[in-house]
C-alpha cells in the first residue's frame, strides 16, 4: 500500500506569542496553507525551519527544497483549529541557547517559519485500563495533548517535571488520571525523579498504556524499568527520547541512531 504524500513545506506566520509559563512560551501561527491539515493532529511531530536574519519567506521554501538545509527543529503541535487556521507550538524557553528559543523569545506578529507536517499522532486508539504519562517540559506538549485526547472515564497518573512550581500547566485531562508535578530547577541535571515516582507507584492489573518522553538519559532508565522490571506489553509503550544534555538536536539524531 502506497504511503500517504507527505505534505509539501510551507510558511507560517506569527499570529501571536506569549508566556504560558515563565519556562514555556506559546507562539500561534497562522497560514493558508493548514486548510489541508488534518484534525486532531495534537501531538504529532512536525518539522519547523528557522529563517535566516532578513531571509525571504520564498527563499527560504526554496532552501528547504533544494538546499543547502536550513536551520531545522522537530515540535509538537500542541493545538490545531482548523477553521481559524491557527496552529500551536510551545517552546521551552532557556535563552538564546537553541536557535528555536531565541526565535520563540523574540517572536512578533508577522515573524515566519517554514513548516512541514505534522506526522502521525503517538497513540492512535486508547484501550486501557490504566494510562501511565510522564514528560519533561520538552515532552510536556505531546504528553498533554495525549491526556486531552484519552477517554473521559479513563484512569491513570501523569508525572511532569518542570522547571519550577509557577510552570504547572492546566491541561484538560480525565478526572481519572492523577497529575502529580516534579520540579526540577536545572534542566541541564539528568533526574531521576520520575524514575522513583513510578518505582514507587503500585501500577493496577490490566492493560496499561504508556506516554513517556523527555531527555534522554532520564529515557534510558525509565525504558529499563518499564521493560525489566514491569509486564506491559511493548505494543503498549510509548517511550522516547527528545533531547540529550549536552547535544544539538542533529547530534542526538545521530546518537540515537546509534543506540538502536
Amino acid at each position: 500500500m502506497l504511503r500517504p504524500k507527505k505534505p509539501s513545506p510551507c510558511i507560517l506566520t506569527v499570529k501571536d506569542a506569549f508566556y504560558l509559563t515563565p519556562h514555556m512560551i506559546r507562539v500561534v501561527f497562522t497560514s493558508p496553507e493548514l486548510a489541508s491539515r488534518p484534525v486532531g493532529c495534537e501531538g504529532a511531530n512536525c518539522k519547523i525551519f528557522l529563517p535566516e536574519v532578513d531571509q525571504s519567506a520564498d527563499d527560504l521554501i526554496e532552501q528547504i527544497e533544494n538546499g543547502p538545509r536550513p536551520t531545522v527543529r522537530t515540535y509538537t503541535v500542541r493545538n490545531f483549529r482548523k477553521d481559524a487556521l491557527e496552529l500551536d507550538i510551545d517552546f521551552v524557553a532557556h535563552g538564546d541557547e537553541g536557535p528555536a528559543s531565541a526565535f520563540a523569545m523574540r517572536a512578533k506578529t508577522g515573524d515566519f517559519i517554514g513548516f512541514r507536517g505534522p506526522s502521525d499522532v503517538k497513540i492512535k486508539d486508547y484501550y486501557a485500563d490504566w494510562y501511565l504519562v510522564a514528560a519533561d517540559m520538552s515532552a510536556l506538549p505531546v504528553a498533554s495533548a495525549t491526556l486531552e485526547a484519552m477517554p473521559r472515564d479513563a484512569k491513570g497518573l501523569a508525572i511532569f517535571e518542570v522547571q519550577s512550581e509557577d510552570d504547572a500547566q492546566e491541561i484538560d485531562a480525565p478526572e481519572g488520571v492523577e497529575i502529580r508535578w516534579l520540579v526540577q530547577s536545572d534542566p541541564h541535571v539528568v533526574s531521576r525523579a520520575q524514575e522513583a515516582m513510578m518505582r514507587a507507584t503500585e501500577l493496577p492489573k490490566g492493560v496499561i498504556q504508556t506516554c513517556i518522553a523527555g531527555e534522554s538519559g532520564v529515557i534510558k532508565g525509565l525504558r529499563g524499568f518499564l521493560s525489566n522490571e514491569t509486564d506491559i506489553p511493548k505494543q503498549d509503550i510509548y517511550i522516547s527520547g527528545y533531547w540529550k544534555i549536552g547535544l544539538i538536536e542533529d547530534e542526538h539524531q545521530i546518537q540515537k541512531k546509534l543506540d538502536v
